[in-house]
């Protein structure tokens, strides 16, 4: 029979299974409560690490805690791949911001202006230099920049292979579905949740709805194209982020719903700004349209740390855009916390005692034994 886990984590994409692996592989007994792992977000995401990309007025902790995770990529994709025996689809040909219009160009050095501030490396490009990186580029293209930095890896590769790895260092998969926390027994819950947290913590994390595509190149061929390609065309933004199979991803639209049906309309749209950047793109296979669930929170940051009134219930969740490119951060400061009980100072601007008192207690109840939290002080790994 299993002895009671050291970490029950509950959700098993990418930050939970890169969670439960950390801990794992520092001797912990873990288990993974999930009944389909990596069919959430992750599923639909295209794995874009883009600190840069993503550094949006107004986001400057979220913007340094996403940079320092970017920057943990390069050797956590070398480590789990030798962990897992698995390629993640890790690229670092970097990213092109583009413009197609004059109105589109204008809207997006703005942000690049702001980017730069911040000291992020974005380097401004004139159309000739874009297309000498990207000759498919469509010639309407006004202008653009580079940010060298900002990477790509396989979500659809990078679960499985966390799983792996997870499972190689010990952890436990349970495939059952969680409902109470009360019903986790075990030392330290971790809520890796997504979306689900919400109804196990009281935490505001909503689900904020995205729809991508995916294509294929003519005959199983790669892409025309290497670099991700973030765009405006006639203000719609889009994204292009090519795979070595010959898989381009398409996305993505931010819609505040919970439904995961495919419209139409996003489907056009998509293609329409797609194929405005990419010419080439409209004579490319169409494999898969699908809609995906974001974890948001009200101030798009994700929730890291104790519970209130839960010290031994920590949150990991509420990533909203940023759950792959944080995973191995969050993973490193989480299972950090768990170990010795020092929450790591770029944890502060992310606790969850910002949105006190939304999340207090189990809303479901207690913990089978009566305690409020799920640590025995007593036992070996506790608090400091």
């Amino acid at each position: 029979m299993l002895s009671r886990p050291d970490v029950a984590v509950v959700g098993a994409g990418p930050v939970g299974l890169a969670i439960a692996w950390r801990c794992a592989a520092r001797g912990l007994r873990v288990a993974v409560h999930d009944p389909a792992p990596g069919s959430g977000a992750s599923h639909v995401a295209a794995g874009m690490l883009a600190p840069v990309a993503e550094a949006y007025f107004g986001e400057h902790e979220l913007t340094r805690l996403l940079a320092a995770s970017a920057a943990r990529w390069p050797a956590f994709a070398a480590e789990l791949t030798a962990a897992a025996g698995v390629d993640v689809g890790y690229r670092t040909e970097g990213t092109l911001m583009v413009g197609l219009t004059a109105d589109d160009l204008a809207e997006a050095r703005r942000l690049w202006a702001y980017q730069q501030g911040l000291g992020l490396p974005v380097t401004p490009l004139r159309p000739s230099a874009l297309r000498d990186r990207e000759p498919a580029l469509a010639p309407r293209v006004r202008g653009g920049a580079l940010a060298a930095t900002d990477h790509q890896v396989d979500p659809r590769r990078l679960v499985p292979a966390l799983r792996t790895a997870a499972e190689r260092a010990g952890a436990t998969l349970v495939p059952a579905a969680v409902r109470r926390l009360s019903d986790v027994d075990a030392r330290v819950t971790v809520v890796a949740a997504g979306c689900g947290a919400a109804a196990l913590t009281g935490l505001p994390v909503r689900p904020v709805k995205g729809q991508v595509l995916r294509l294929r190149a003519p005959g199983g061929g790669a892409p025309g194209f290497r670099h991700v390609i973030r765009g405006y065309a006639d203000g719609e933004h889009v994204y292009l982020v090519p795979r070595d199979g010959g898989e381009v991803v398409v996305g993505a639209t931010v819609e505040e719903r919970a439904d995961t049906d495919v419209s139409a309309g996003a489907v056009l749209r998509l293609l329409r700004a797609a194929v405005d950047l990419l010419p080439e793109l409209a004579e490319y296979d169409l494999v898969e349209t699908l809609a995906g669930l974001r974890p948001g929170t009200p101030d798009n940051a994700p929730i890291l740390g104790p519970l209130p009134g839960r010290p031994g219930v920590l949150a990991a969740t509420g990533h909203h855009r940023h759950g792959i490119v944080l995973t191995p951060l969050t993973a490193d400061l989480i299972a950090e916390l768990v170990v010795t009980g020092t929450a790591d100072p770029l944890l502060a601007p992310f606790a969850p005692d910002r949105f006190a008192p939304a999340a207090t207690a189990d809303p479901a109840g207690t913990d089978a034994d009566g305690r409020s939290g799920a640590f025995a002080p007593e036992e070996e790994h506790t608090w400091n």
